[in-house]
């Protein structure tokens, strides 16, 4: 099996179904962006961290396939007439969702409470982590929208908004772990 086809030369690709449609439509931004979100996320578990942490990386990771796959498929090829899924497309669950808030809640006991904003940055492990909470918020933006225009399973909003969160604990956490230190942001008073 090669990896090129050529097919989207011409600037369209194939949904999962077999719709075509151009490689800016918002569908393929989503799951674009959920897919650059698991790229920082495989960075994040090549650092020297918690195996614990890699672990929960590595089941995100997966859930994260799994959005993409509902992401990239036609609502309309997904289901037949009958009704019947015609697709076999795992779902985000949530109990997927309850999971981050677990391990985010696991996570917070061991930290001090937060007074402040926090500027990112630190350690590049920390740095890292806050780059893909950012691109999670970009997926989670792009998945609404989406989701306005062609509704999808609404877990999928829920486990992105979560993770997001997920990923800020996780960057206060690797601060601790990693013996930094947290730097806030106080705003300056001018003149």
């Amino acid at each position: 099996m090669k990896i090129y086809t050529r097919t989207g030369d011409e600037g369209m690709t194939a949904l999962f179904g077999g719709t075509r449609v151009p490689k800016h439509h918002i569908r393929i931004q989503s799951y674009g962006t959920v897919d650059e979100l698991n790229s920082w996320l495989g960075l994040l578990r090549d650092q020297e961290v918690h195996p614990r942490y890699k672990e929960v990386l590595m089941k995100v990771q997966k859930d994260l396939f799994t959005i993409g796959a509902i992401l990239a498929t036609d609502p309309e090829k997904a289901v037949l007439k009958s009704g019947k899924e015609r697709l076999n497309i795992p779902k985000i669950s949530k109990e997927d969702v309850i999971y981050l808030e677990k391990e985010m809640d696991h996570m917070e006991e061991s930290l001090p409470q937060m007074t402040h904003f926090i500027l990112p940055g630190g350690h590049p492990a920390v740095s890292y982590c806050h780059i893909a909470r950012t691109v999670c918020r970009r997926a989670e933006r792009m998945a609404c929208l989406l989701h306005e225009n062609q509704p999808f399973d609404a877990e999928v909003l829920s486990y992105l908004n979560r993770l997001s969160d997920y990923l800020f604990v996780l960057a206060r956490a690797f601060t601790y772990d990693l013996g930094t230190e947290e730097v806030k942001w106080i705003p300056e008073k001018k003149g």
